[in-house]
């Protein structure tokens, strides 16, 4: 039974490591994204998976990945003062991408949707 538990503990370990095919077929450069609520911003990313943590884009986060398809993938972070969220990100061409995010930010909890558009290299 040991030996079961630490073999599953290896198997999630490992999985997340894996990067999400989704941001595979993308690259990092210059997004623009528009919220659900009509917002609009453009941010130079170099590695676009930053994309599924948007809520606290800035932060430092550890994350897991959940589901990994060829086009969609569920990834959920964990960033410090309990800040947390969860997103499935689905690919819609390789220069854009659909996020639906949830989770806690400033003590308070958040949900929306994501658009986002490769533009170009930053």
């Amino acid at each position: 039974m040991i030996r079961v538990a630490g073999a599953a503990a290896l198997l999630l370990s490992v999985a997340a490591t894996v990067r999400p095919t989704v941001f595979m077929q993308t690259g990092g450069g210059l997004w623009e994204v528009s919220r659900s609520n009509g917002g609009r911003r453009t941010v130079c990313l170099p590695d676009p998976v930053a994309l599924a943590q948007y809520e606290h884009l800035r932060s430092n986060c550890s994350r897991d990945l959940v589901r990994n398809l060829q086009s969609r993938a569920e990834i959920h972070y964990t960033c410090g003062g309990g800040a947390f969220g969860q997103s499935t990100v689905e690919l819609i061409t390789p220069r854009s991408l659909r996020i639906e995010t949830q989770g806690i930010s400033a003590n308070a909890p958040f949900h929306y949707v994501l658009q986002a558009r490769r533009l170009g290299n930053c």
